[in-house]
């Protein structure tokens, strides 16, 4: 879907800026050029024309590195928030310059009398006046439509975020409660009924915490806001754990789960069943067998990350099918990360590495005082 604002934000400040010049420099021109000649100005048709082209000159180099201080301004304060940095610097360099500028001025008209001007001192402060009022009046129209382009264009994205996170949760949602992976599952409970009734009820108590979660995790985020629909990584370590239960009884020695995640992180926050996604990726893409274990590690950072590790061990499957299979389940922690990145709910994104050994996946962890 293409972005319709997305032209309207590209466009480059100095052009915006020129067109408006352009329109109101002749104006400006004649009046600037009134007020420092008088009468004189419009009666003889040499001075007309003279102070004309020199004032245009003046003023065009004027506005030219004005053009430019702006855009570098606009450069370095390029964010909405930084709305206040942005106009409180463009006024203070434009004071600056126009200050320069019309010192010059008052040489050429006060001091020297050129073209036989009858300005005064007076006069150019008022033209200062005038000219700064002006500017601070075109600052406030370019900002406000600056604003609302920049809204527009978050809306668009944050609506096609949510469209594409909705679809990935969908899909994610028939894996998980697929009939391939419940027949595996009540494969593994008659198994266990005929051998170990006591393991046979453990298994059924976990089965039920973990389709439990899945479904009022779903349901939840059909009720909420897709954006801000969060858990607290407690929660989805103690998920985790069931569904870990379900394939340790499964696969054995073949696969083990390692967690060692600081007390204090556990309250944060990531999108739910972020876990289940990655762990699900390790089993689908890689060999499990007891003579060649898979491994998945989750360890919490100093500086407030989340990594998933595993061992890397691939099966043998086609390039194509392999990648499209990956893409769906990392995409989707993609799609939420970066809605919440959109929402200003995280800075930062996830982090995929792709070692020779290792598959490491590094997410943001968020903390509940942040909205």
């Amino acid at each position: 879907m293409k972005n319709p604002f997305a032209n309207a934000l590209n466009e480059k400040p100095e052009a915006k800026t020129s067109w408006s010049y352009a329109l109101t420099m002749p104006v400006f021109l004649m009046f600037f050029s009134y007020l420092l000649i008088g009468s004189g100005y419009f009666s003889d048709i040499r001075t007309f024309v003279g102070a004309t082209i020199l004032n245009g000159v003046l003023l065009t180099c004027t506005f030219l590195i004005q053009n430019r201080v702006n855009t570098s301004i606009s450069n370095r304060y390029s964010s909405l928030n930084q709305t206040i940095q942005r106009v409180a610097v463009s006024v203070f360099t434009h004071a600056v310059l126009s200050g320069i500028f019309l010192l010059l001025i008052a040489t050429l008209y006060v001091k020297f009398r050129w073209f036989g001007s009858t300005a005064s001192y007076k006069s150019i402060i008022i033209v200062y006046v005038i000219n700064m009022m002006a500017i601070v009046l075109t600052m406030v129209i370019q900002e406000t439509f600056h604003s609302l382009g920049h809204w527009k264009h978050h809306e668009f994205n944050k609506e096609k975020l949510l469209k594409e996170n909705i679809q990935g949760q969908l899909q994610s949602l028939k894996a998980q409660i697929s009939p391939h992976f419940l027949f595996n599952s009540l494969n593994s409970l008659s198994t266990l009924i005929a051998e170990d009734s006591e393991k046979a009820e453990e298994f059924v108590d976990q089965m039920a915490r973990v389709y439990r979660y899945l479904l009022h995790t779903n349901q939840s985020t059909a009720d909420e806001d897709q954006v801000n629909h969060l858990t607290s990584l407690n929660n989805e370590l103690s998920f985790i754990e069931s569904y870990y239960h379900l394939l340790k009884t499964r696969y054995g020695e073949g696969m083990h789960l390692n967690i060692n995640v600081n007390e204090k992180y556990l309250s944060y926050l990531l999108p739910p069943l972020t876990l289940q996604l990655l762990v699900e990726n390790a089993v689908k893409h890689n060999v499990i067998r007891s003579s060649r274990p898979l491994t998945v590690e989750i360890a919490s950072t100093n500086d407030g990350f989340l990594q998933v590790r595993n061992n890397l061990q691939k099966k043998n499957v086609s390039g194509l099918e392999n990648l499209e299979s990956t893409h769906i389940g990392l995409a989707n922690i993609k799609a939420k990360y970066h809605l919440l990145a959109q929402n200003k709910s995280v800075v930062s994104e996830p982090i995929f590495e792709n070692g020779p050994d290792y598959f490491t996946v590094t997410l943001p962890l968020i903390a509940k005082t942040i909205s």
